[in-house]
C-alpha cells in the first residue's frame, strides 16, 4: 500500500470539493455535513479543523478534528495519513467516532501513542428509516420550550453521563453543554414528555441536513424503563423528523444494547452500516 501524507487543513475555498465528498453518504456523514452546512470550513466558525486528504490532486477524504475526531469517506490510505498527522499534533479530542473501518485504521496508528482508551465501542450499528414508524408515537412527546431548559437539563446530563461514562459538566461546570442543549431547543430539535415538571422521556435531533438527520440522547427515566416509553417516544420524534426536518432519520446504537436495538427495530429502523467509538 502506498502511504503518502498528502493532508492539509481545508478552508472555505474547498467547500465545493468537501461537499462532494460528504454527499457520497448523507446518512453516515450527517454530523460533519450538518457542521459544514452551518459553519463552512473556517476553523473558528467550525469549532475545529477539517483535514483533507488528496490523491492525484483531488480531494478524496476528510477528517473533522474538534471535540471529536470524525473520519469522512476515509480510505485506508487516508485514515493512515490522518492518524499520522493527529499523532504528531497530539490528542485534542475526547473521542474518535465514525465508520468502523476508518476508526479502526485510525486507532491502529494512534493507540500506541494515545492509548489506552477509556472504552472501545465497536461495532455500533448505524440504523436508518425513511418511513413513518411501525408503532404509534407517544402523543405526549413534544418539542421542548426555551423556558424549560432548566427542567430538561438534568435529564440530558444524566443521559450523557450514563452513555459516555463522564459527566459533561466536568471542566467548565457544564457551560458548553448547557449552551448546546439550549441551541437544540432553540432549533426545535429537542423533544420530551414532561409531566408535572418531571421528564419521563427525552431525545434530540442532534444533526440535520436537507438529506438526513440523526437522533441522539434517547433517555427514559430509570424508574419507568421497560414500559415502552422509549419506543413510543422515539417513534414520536421520528414522525416529526420525517415530516419537518429530513427525509431520512438515523441513529447509532451500541451492539450490546439489546433492549434499545429491539425498540428501534419495532419502530422500523434497519441497519445501513457500522460505526465505532473510541472514548478517552
Amino acid at each position: 500500500m502506498l502511504r503518502t501524507s498528502n493532508v492539509r487543513v481545508l478552508d472555505d475555498t474547498d467547500l465545493a470539493a468537501a461537499h462532494a465528498v460528504i454527499s457520497r453518504d448523507p446518512i453516515a456523514n450527517v454530523f460533519v455535513a450538518s457542521r459544514v452546512a452551518a459553519c463552512g470550513l473556517d476553523p473558528q466558525r467550525l469549532g475545529g479543523e477539517m483535514w483533507g486528504w488528496f490523491a492525484a490532486g483531488r480531494l478524496r477524504s476528510l477528517c473533522y478534528v474538534g471535540a471529536n475526531l470524525v473520519p469522512v469517506e476515509a480510505t485506508p490510505e487516508a485514515a493512515w495519513a490522518f492518524a499520522e498527522r493527529a499523532r504528531r499534533f497530539g490528542r485534542r479530542c475526547s473521542s474518535i467516532v465514525g465508520p468502523a473501518d476508518a476508526v479502526a485504521e485510525l486507532w491502529s496508528v494512534l493507540m500506541p501513542v494515545w492509548g489506552p482508551a477509556r472504552e472501545v465501542r465497536t461495532p455500533q450499528p448505524l440504523l436508518a428509516t425513511s418511513r413513518m414508524p411501525d408503532v404509534a408515537g407517544d402523543p405526549a412527546v413534544r418539542r421542548v420550550r426555551p423556558d424549560e431548559l432548566d427542567t430538561i437539563l438534568p435529564s440530558c446530563i444524566a443521559m450523557f453521563t450514563e452513555e459516555v461514562g463522564v459527566s459533561p459538566v466536568i471542566g467548565d461546570g457544564g457551560a458548553l453543554y448547557r449552551a448546546r442543549v439550549a441551541e437544540l431547543i432553540g432549533l426545535g430539535r429537542a423533544f420530551a414528555r414532561i409531566e408535572d415538571g418531571e421528564v419521563l422521556f427525552k431525545a434530540e435531533v442532534g444533526s440535520a441536513t436537507e438529506d438526513a438527520c440523526q437522533i441522539q440522547g434517547v433517555w427514559v427515566d430509570p424508574r419507568l424503563r421497560g414500559q415502552g416509553l422509549g419506543t413510543a417516544g422515539t417513534a414520536a420524534v421520528v414522525e416529526v423528523a420525517l415530516r419537518e426536518i429530513a427525509p431520512v432519520v438515523s441513529l447509532y446504537v451500541n451492539d450490546f444494547n439489546e433492549p434499545a436495538r429491539a425498540s428501534y427495530a419495532k419502530i422500523g429502523f434497519t441497519q445501513v452500516g457500522d460505526f465505532a467509538s473510541i472514548l478517552f
